[in-house]
């Protein structure tokens, strides 16, 4: 089932577990998709987006990211081309602007709450999977606890309550590894380095988010070959149609009474 690149929902069928009892859904998915700005036919950013008011978002993002002053120096942003993958956009400068797009292009600022939108091209976001194992078979009283171990983890939460956490645990629940970061796709990378920096089983493992889980975080793992993905919120369109091509499971909304699983549900039983 693929994405609707149009639409800001994305129909799909979750298998649910409420009480011990699993079942299909028809359920209704974020949509999530790259969308790519040139200037000068210049790549100068991909941002990861719900699909809808693409124009308003370009010219926002040029105006925030100090691209251009105000409104008045840009004429028109213009649908190029759509991809497969996502749709491309030129921003056409105002008369008299004059900019050096590899300038920007260089310094766009890759945002903690997002690790992608630093990339130039859509091409250089999808980057190649390595294909993980076919295990852990895990129980669904598992992934049932997995949320309440991360949140004992998150020490800094605690003060700040503006964090994000990741966490590494084992087919048998045991907390491997975790970390805590303003941004989510940076606490996935810190908990990777750590279990890198060690004992590195990435087969056996299962990657918990204290968030929702989006493309880049289904990505790092199926590139880290970590198999099963479990998050305390939905996850998107992009994230779960990664996880079916990718052979990652993805499991959201995980609560002590049941969670929605997106792909991949044979690794629970």
């Amino acid at each position: 089932m693929a994405t609707d690149a149009g639409s800001p929902t994305t129909p799909w069928t979750t298998i649910r577990y409420r009480a011990g009892q699993r079942s299909e859904h028809a359920d209704v998915l974020t949509t999530e998709g790259p969308v790519e700005f040139r200037i000068g036919g210049v790549p100068i950013a991909v941002l990861m987006r719900t699909p809808g008011s693409d124009e308003a978002l370009g010219l926002g993002f040029v105006i925030t990211e100090g691209i251009v002053i105000g409104p008045d120096e840009v004429d028109s942003i213009v649908l190029i081309e759509g991809t497969d993958h996502g749709d491309r956009y030129d921003v056409n400068l105002a008369d008299g602007v004059v900019i050096d797009p590899e300038q920007f292009r260089r310094n766009v600022f890759a945002s903690s709450s997002c690790g992608v939108c630093g990339k130039a091209s859509i091409d250089a976001v999808l980057v190649a999977s390595r294909t993980p194992p076919s295990g852990p078979i895990v129980t669904p009283g598992l992934i049932s606890s997995l949320p309440d171990r991360l949140s004992e983890a998150q020490d800094q939460f605690a003060l700040t309550g503006s964090l994000h956490a990741a966490a590494a645990f084992s087919a048998t629940g045991e907390l491997l590894a975790a970390a805590e970061d303003v941004g989510r796709h940076n606490a996935v990378d810190k908990v990777v380095g750590i279990l890198a920096s060690g004992a590195w089983p990435p087969g056996e493992i299962i990657l918990g988010v204290s968030g929702r889980i989006g493309f880049e975080i289904t990505q790092k793992a199926a590139v880290a070959g970590i198999p099963i993905v479990v998050g305390v919120s939905g996850a998107s369109s992009l994230a779960a149609e990664l996880g079916e091509t990718a052979g990652v499971t993805v499991v959201g909304f995980v609560r002590e009474d049941g969670f929605n699983v997106y792909s991949g549900a044979e690794r629970i039983t």
